[in-house]
């Protein structure tokens, strides 16, 4: 009789504790909100293009074309002014007014010339118009629009 009188008194103990847990009181006047942003949209307007060039049938070599088209050689590569000429990898983006957002660059681009023969292209480097130097973050301006150019090196091998 004492152990049944003992576990009603747990029993109605526990039910009395379980409705002072649960109870919770009403919260009037609460706000939410959230904020819908402009997804990122990239086009491209220009091509990358390394433009015409010549090298030495014995000396591998080089061209540089920077983020600003300005194009330098090393070894046996020999630049020409004949068309096509070179131009930066252009693009434009649109998105959220006043946000910055990051470039990311392949760490090396295959070409495949003529009769098959590849060259590479490596450091890549990015020139967002927002900043007006090479780095990798570029900042929409206020009507949420920025540019940006790629240039890089182009590996070309003796007699190619």
């Amino acid at each position: 009789m004492k152990k049944t009188i003992l576990i009603l008194a747990a029993i109605l103990m526990m039910a009395g504790y379980t409705n002072q847990i649960f109870a919770q009181s009403t919260v009037t006047g609460t706000t939410a909100g959230a904020k819908i942003i402009v997804p990122l949209t990239l086009s491209q307007t220009s091509v990358l293009h390394m433009g015409t060039m010549s090298v030495l049938a014995s000396t591998p070599g080089t061209c540089i074309l920077s983020t600003t088209n300005t194009r330098t050689t090393t070894g046996g590569v020999q630049l020409s002014t004949m068309a096509p000429l070179s131009t930066n990898a252009a693009y434009h983006v649109i998105g959220e007014p006043l946000y910055d957002y990051a470039i990311v660059l392949p760490a090396t681009v295959i070409v495949i010339a003529g009769g098959g023969q590849t060259m590479s292209i490596n450091t890549l480097k990015a020139r967002p118009v927002s900043k007006a130097v090479d780095g990798l973050i570029g900042s929409l301006s206020g009507t949420g629009t920025d540019d940006f150019s790629v240039g890089g090196t182009l590996h070309v091998s003796a007699a190619q």
